[in-house]
């Protein structure tokens, strides 16, 4: 016999031990009456440094179970339901298998190979592309399923190029909405090392869709002339807040609540939230693929979130990305609070919190 939601929220103790039920800090919710489903996504085939963020949904999940519900800002956002999707494990043998073949092609490239001059690389290179184009339909239509069910969809990824099928799919629902991007790089490069979808492409791919009017880099510190270029042609669509400059203007004085929300009003009402693990000093995700010096505190990051939630605008979706993968407790560890607290803000704009 089925049990109701409201059963579950009578007969569940927020405040007792966490229990290891395959679900996301404990909870007691499946995906038919979770108002939040994250849908995991295991892959890292085209990372360019450290790998491993394949499996980061599971060390998210097993991390979760030690995390206290309370959420200071939220204080009732769990009864919302949140639910964790089971990893796919045949995509994660997927992946690892184009793995293999993108190290063999990035160690060919980094050793000064010519892959227009080579046949057995180009080869790779068109494989690896055609993975990477059917995890994005895959993303695509899996998100696509779960917005027509009324569903927040939280993106746990995997590389940073994993949200562009979710991004998409967003983009047949909203005719205009904008990206708040938390990053420590611009992920703007065109086709980065032959990858159309490179991980360090992503927002490259994503601003060809015309809905999204609008995209604001936090965090950035880390990044190319081509990049930087990029985004002087958009004439202000794509605006960057580089994480030296937030530096420079509270070492001068000005409060970091006057900058985020000079950020945030350049956003339109409908947000999607791109995380970056990546964007946070490198102190809280030690192990992920590409750290750099800098960054947000957590707390800078959490209260960047809480102000999106308080200026009325609505956060459609989000995703967070690049948390390194089983057996980086402390990354899973910071990876599950921070994934808490964007289904929260998600919650909270989109009126699912009492």
């Amino acid at each position: 016999m089925k049990i109701s939601k409201a059963e579950k929220l009578a007969n569940f103790n927020p405040s007792g031990v966490g229990v290891k039920n395959n679900n996301f800090i404990g909870l007691p919710f499946d995906e038919s009456d979770a108002e939040v489903v994250f849908l995991p996504v295991p892959w890292d085939v085209t990372v360019s440094y450290g790998a491993g963020t394949a499996t980061a949904a599971v060390n998210i999940l097993e991390a979760s179970s030690q995390l206290d519900l309370y959420d200071f800002d939220f204080p009732e956002a769990w009864k919302m339901g949140v639910f964790m999707r089971p990893l796919n494990e045949a995509m994660l043998l997927w992946s690892r298998e184009n793995r293999k073949k993108s190290e063999r092609y990035i160690h060919f490239l980094e050793t000064g190979g010519n892959v227009d001059e080579n046949a057995e690389m180009q080869e790779l290179r068109s494989e690896i592309h055609s993975a990477c184009e059917d995890l994005r339909k895959w993303v695509y239509e899996e998100s696509l399923a779960l917005l027509a069910e009324g569903k927040i969809v939280g993106l746990v990824g995997g590389d940073h190029s994993t949200p562009l099928g979710y991004i998409q799919a967003l983009a047949e629902k909203y005719d205009d909405f904008g990206i708040l991007h938390l990053d420590a790089h611009l992920d703007l490069r065109e086709a980065y090392e032959g990858f159309t979808y490179s991980h360090a492409s992503i927002f490259h791919n994503v601003l060809k869709l015309p809905q999204v009017s609008r995209m604001v880099s936090v965090g950035i510190r880390d990044y190319c002339r081509e990049e930087v270029e990029f985004v002087q042609s958009q004439n202000g669509r794509v605006q960057v807040f580089y994480d030296g400059y937030v530096k420079k203007q509270v070492y001068k004085g000005n409060s970091l609540y006057s900058i985020y929300q000079n950020i945030i009003e350049l956003l339109p009402e409908n947000i999607y939230i791109s995380f970056d693990i990546d964007v946070l000093n490198p102190h809280l995700c030690q192990a992920t693929g590409t750290p750099v010096p800098g960054g947000l505190e957590f707390q800078e990051a959490m209260f960047l979130l809480k102000c999106v939630a308080d200026s009325g605008r609505k956060v459609i979706g989000f995703d967070l990305c690049e948390v390194a993968g089983e057996g980086q407790e402390w990354d899973g560890n910071v990876g599950a609070r921070v994934l808490y607290k964007l289904a929260n803000v998600a919650g909270k704009t989109q009126g699912k919190l009492n």
